[in-house]
């Protein structure tokens, strides 16, 4: 049984069903088999953002088919050509936000398959990433929308998948003041006024 992160060989690649049977309390993601460690616990300000965001989204979604799933809270992305079964899953993240909106991709674990929609918030350890790596996987997958938050600019880049598979997303980002549509929920709108503090 592996009890610590130490146990294990970061260069070597592993599946979905080694990872259910670590036993560490050090938070990792699966990224194409390989191990990446997760940052020390968000700070004050990663964990307000997340909060302002949730409390727009989670009563908006109140009775619709969409739920919202916040870190930690697996989710699981088999990638083609790969099937979908554990000893073939080799990627498991955790998004800060994530929406479900088809419930038979969730189970007891998390959510098997791309959520509809993915929110990332920055940090220095994070950032690049969350720029290439994720914004891969989650192209990759299927996620609809991809919002990637930056705490101290106080800037949102949204992305969103076009017909052709890809992200596309908008020159500018959008800044205090701005109302942000939401492609996977038209007609709705999350105000940045109340995700950002006052400067």
């Amino acid at each position: 049984m592996i009890t610590d992160l130490n146990q294990l060989d970061l260069n070597a690649r592993y599946t979905y069903a080694d990872y259910l049977t670590w036993r560490f309390t050090e938070r990792v993601e699966l990224i194409r088999g390989h191990i990446h460690r997760m940052s020390p616990a968000p700070n004050l300000e990663h964990q307000r953002l997340a909060r302002r965001l949730l409390r727009q989204i989670d009563p908006f979604l109140e009775g619709k088919p969409g739920k919202v799933f916040f870190a930690p809270f697996d989710v699981w992305l088999p990638l083609p050509p790969e099937r979908v079964q554990d000893d073939k899953i080799n990627t498991v993240v955790q998004p800060d936000l994530c929406v479900v909106c088809d419930p038979a991709k969730l189970d007891a674990r998390g959510c098997l398959g791309a959520p509809e929609w993915v929110i990332e918030i920055l940090l220095p350890s994070t950032s690049r990433k969350d720029f290439t790596e994720k914004f891969d996987l989650y192209q990759h997958a299927g996620v609809q929308e991809y919002w990637i938050i930056h705490p101290h600019a106080q800037t949102l880049m949204v992305y969103h998948r076009t017909e052709a598979g890809k992200f596309e997303g908008r020159q500018r980002p959008y800044l205090r003041g701005d109302r942000v549509p939401s492609l996977v929920f038209p007609g709705w709108e999350i105000d940045l006024d109340r995700v950002f503090p006052e400067p």
